[in-house]
């Protein structure tokens, strides 16, 4: 597994090709069982070679998830060498007040606090700093801006919105400063909308970044892969997440999320696109699973993956996921059905 580890981006760190999310460890839909927690950890840690790359963010269970990883990593005595973590910040912790947490209702799960945004220069070193109080004694090696697109899309007018964008670029400020003090190893952004992590790349000269519901087998369109030529150019590490759409590509009733409406005329062409490459995963005796995968990490651009389950029995099968090559006559028959880009599978092999 060692020979698999890749050079992240800009900065001197090398990672394997999973980076497990923390999402359950923060309550996200289900409460899981502290015990349930303990042995997820420890199989991550089993199961990869160090260093192990977790993903997480204050806004995971207004900071639980956190809290959960630092008390299981140092239950297992993990050294902090033997892990690379990684912190998305823009949300800080504050006191649960209402029955369930404000900001996001539904989405968290017995959770005993809430959180708030605060991004700007001084917000996002408040949030860094809550951060490295809840994983203590353990440290991320790498920060970067959360969830941006949402941020920008809550402005009410286009004067909001280039107010909003001016404190995201003065938090991009605060977390380069915090890397070139020897914080933190790299500075980055973790969005779903990749078209504003394109927007904000013009002003922020990001190490590493964040992909989610972006590039994938159902959504790779040619500016998309343009701008991931751009990256992988200009030396600026990819972690692609969220490669199955919210479960959407297994089967699931959502996509990116939200739920799926047969009668949207969009909706409908996912559904039928759905359809047909289930059945060709089938012919090729391929899961669905592992073709999201190993078409999420095909661009050269991405140096890993960041995978979640909060089954302890499911992660052997995405570090095989992350590491095996597919047949290319699958491949090949995806394309000629029209269910892949034909021209970037040219240019990828």
């Amino acid at each position: 597994m060692q020979s698999h580890l890749r050079k992240l981006g800009r900065t001197d760190l090398s990672i394997p090709p999973v980076v497990f999310g923390t999402t359950c460890l923060g309550n996200l839909f289900v409460e899981m069982s502290d015990a349930s927690k303990h042995d997820l950890v420890k199989t991550w840690m089993e199961k990869m070679p160090s260093p192990v790359a977790i993903d997480s963010a204050g806004k995971y269970g207004a900071g639980m998830a956190l809290e959960v990883l630092s008390r299981e990593l140092q239950k297992l005595e993990v050294r902090q060498e033997d892990v690379v973590i990684t912190n998305k910040l823009a949300w800080r912790r504050t006191p649960l007040k209402t029955p369930e947490p404000t900001f996001e209702p539904g989405v968290w799960i017995g959770l005993q606090n809430d959180a708030v945004q605060d991004i700007s220069y001084d917000g996002i070193l408040r949030c860094h700093e809550d951060g490295c109080r809840m994983l203590s004694p353990y440290r991320p090696a790498l920060v970067s801006l959360h969830d941006p697109d949402e941020y920008l899309a809550a402005a009410a007018n286009s004067g909001e919105r280039h107010e909003r964008k001016e404190n995201l670029i003065g938090a991009f400020r605060a977390l380069e400063e915090l890397r070139d003090a020897g914080e933190v190893q790299g500075a980055g952004v973790g969005a779903k909308d990749w078209r504003v992590i394109q927007e904000l790349s013009e002003s922020c000269e990001f190490d590493w970044i964040m992909m989610a519901n972006s590039f994938t087998v159902l959504n790779h369109p040619p500016e998309l892969i343009q701008f991931l030529d751009q990256l992988k150019d200009r030396e600026v590490g990819l972690i692609n997440s969220a490669v199955m759409h919210g479960g959407f590509l297994s089967g699931g009733p959502f996509f990116d999320y939200r739920p799926i409406d047969p009668t949207d005329k969009e909706d409908q062409k996912r559904l039928r696109w759905r359809e047909q490459f289930t059945a060709c995963c089938e012919h090729h005796a391929v899961s669905v699973f592992d073709a999201a995968v190993s078409f999420g990490r095909s661009h050269p651009a991405v140096t890993s993956v960041a995978l979640s389950t909060s089954k302890p029995q499911r992660v052997q099968s995405m570090i095989d996921a992350a590491t095996q090559e597919l047949p290319a006559a699958f491949w090949s028959d995806l394309a000629e059905k029209g269910l892949i880009s034909g021209d970037y599978l040219q240019a990828v092999t």
